[in-house]
């Protein structure tokens, strides 16, 4: 029978869909774990893999060896344009390819002119707001729901040009959740994608991270979906591109945990309801927690790293002095006001290694819980004069502006320190330094910076929501459920643990072992492999004249025997 013949079928042309990707487009935990997982498959030598991703202005494309793609028919680089609909506009975007190999991984970079003017992936730069005011620094870009329209399109046109049909699209977040809904509700794209399987990972439910639209005229214009489609996927009135995908693709998101909490807690209230929404459809979020490679995050291999010392955590027989020496760096570094990169300092820090350096890397926004853990800090940092606290991270002005005045709080001076901006090499230096890294979160679907403190000696203390509860309080750090006394109470834990050398470092090999156990791509991409295959499964059987449910000996008419006679 069919459905036999396509479960047997092997996965093999996968495309994946993104804004952000490794060291090309940051900003957050998307770029690790679309570059990761997509080099995981392409790693076992049986998977054709290919990412799409806007070529941004900041992006250098020469830096990564990609070059503009070539059209066979007329001996020049690829140019094709897309539909791009305003309201009572009819109207089309020119777009470019460049493309490279990475890891394996076949990555083409779009350029259009709505690409190339972007300097940051979400935001606008102050940069972008010296120029023109209105683009203030740390704000969403306006016409995001825009580029996120080119993005698909033109990635599904490149499909079709290259001749491609994918066995799975894999479509990360609201920024590419309407590949779906395009190719099944769009005529010509419906024919040519019929066999392809779409996947839609949710790395974030919460209000703001859906990608939706309140205009719906402007939503029917630049999408080409029929009306009636647009107004069935509405949330608090405005299209969502989740529940749009919701008919025609799986939904899986990064921890299990996380999934149960939107579809069967009051916490998906954070999502404007909607993992309830999706179960009254009868719709379940699959849950995958996500992975990591130890190897991009090694202490051991001090210059891939930029640290100042090797150590590894891992080895029972490291005293970990060459982390001693990466804090003393760092505490050096802060004392000296030279930083690496561009990051700015606010705020001093004792020059003393053998006191408790607490640590903050993430995006500064509501949900991180920075005014949490500031609350959190100020009692707690004067009962305990022997502490200090080490913030890096950008976003929300208001969220910097909290760390600012917390540094500048009477009675914490030499306590507090942050390091406003981003540097990949400035993280590391962090991480290596710090003794303890704490995660406030108010809802965490997954949380990576704990897998990558963890693989650094710096033992998490995290609030245990969403996929943080993956930290075995006691075991592989320390976590806590609450609000401000309870982290406090997480963190006074820390300071006995810190008294404590034997059983720290204990925890903090278990923690290293835990990670290689359990959380490493290959065992991660297993679960994607089953969702990959179930999603074809899927658009097979929606999609093609199928015998599942006729006698073997009953002659079936399919678009490919009928070819053949």
């Amino acid at each position: 029978m069919m459905r036999n013949n396509i479960q047997a079928q092997t996965i093999r042309k996968i495309w994946m869909l993104t804004r952000e990707y490794g060291e090309m487009a940051g900003a957050g935990g998307v770029k690790d774990v679309s570059k990761q997982l997509a080099e995981c498959f392409a790693g076992t030598g049986s998977c054709d893999v290919r990412v799409v991703l806007p070529l941004y202005g900041f992006i250098d494309p020469a830096k990564f060896d990609c070059r503009p793609l070539q059209d066979n028919l007329v001996r020049r680089p690829l140019l094709f344009t897309v539909d791009m609909n305003y309201v009572g506009l009819e109207r089309r975007e020119d777009v470019r390819v460049w493309t490279c190999r990475i890891g394996g991984v076949t990555v083409y970079l779009l350029e259009s002119e709505r690409f190339r003017e972007k300097l940051d992936v979400y935001t606008y730069t102050p940069r972008e707001e010296a120029a023109e005011s209105w683009k203030l620094a740390g704000k969403g870009h306006i016409d995001y729901f825009a580029m996120n329209i080119l993005l698909q399109k033109g990635a599904l046109e490149l499909m079709m040009l290259l001749d491609e049909h994918p066995d799975v699209i894999h479509c990360h977040d609201g920024h590419t959740a309407l590949v779906p809904a395009l190719i099944n509700e769009c005529p010509g794209l419906r024919s040519y994608f019929r066999r392809t399987g779409c996947l839609v990972t949710v790395h974030n439910a919460g209000i703001g991270y859906h990608q939706e639209v309140a205009d719906l005229p402007f939503a029917r214009a630049i999408t080409g979906l029929p009306q009636h489609f647009i107004a069935a996927n509405c949330l608090a009135a405005a299209f969502d591109p989740f529940l749009a995908a919701s008919r025609y693709a799986l939904l899986n998101t990064v921890s299990e945990n996380y999934a149960r909490e939107l579809q069967e807690t009051d916490d998906d209230r954070i999502t404007g309801w909607l993992g309830h929404l999706l179960a009254d459809r009868g719709v379940v979020i699959e849950g995958v927690t996500n992975g990591i490679d130890p190897a991009e995050f090694n202490p051991s291999d001090p210059e891939k790293a930029g640290i100042a010392a090797a150590f590894d955590p891992a080895d029972p027989d490291d005293a970990l002095a060459g982390k001693k020496r990466c804090k003393a760096a760092l505490l050096e570094a802060v004392a000296r006001r030279s930083p690496v990169g561009d990051l700015e300092i606010i705020g001093t820090l004792e020059n003393n290694c053998d006191i408790p350096l607490f640590t903050f890397i993430g995006r500064l926004s509501g949900q991180k819980g920075i005014d949490i853990l500031s609350a959190a800090l100020i009692g707690f940092l004067r009962r305990h004069p022997q502490c200090q606290m080490l913030f890096l991270g950008s976003g929300d002005r208001i969220e910097e502006e909290k760390l600012r005045l917390l540094a500048e709080t009477k009675g914490l001076a030499g306590r507090v320190c942050f390091f406003r901006g981003f540097s990949p090499l400035g993280a590391n230096q962090v991480y290596a330094a710090g003794d303890f890294f704490v995660i406030p979160s108010r809802y965490e679907p997954c949380g990576l910076t704990d897998y990558i403190a963890q693989l650094f000696g710096n033992l998490p203390v995290v609030h245990h929501v969403g996929g943080l509860v993956k930290v075995v309080d006691g075991q592989t750090g320390i976590a806590y459920r609450g609000g401000v006394a309870d982290l406090q109470e997480a963190l006074e834990r820390a300071i006995a643990l810190f008294g404590k050398p034997q059983r720290l470092r204990q925890m903090q090999r278990d923690a290293v072992v835990r990670i290689h156990e359990r959380h490493t791509w290959p065992q991660v991409m297993k679960a994607y492999l089953r969702l990959y295959e179930k999603a074809r499964l899927q658009r097979w059987m929606s999609a093609s004249v199928s015998a599942a449910d006729s006698p073997d000996s009953t002659p079936v008419i399919t678009l490919d025997n009928r070819r053949q006679k």
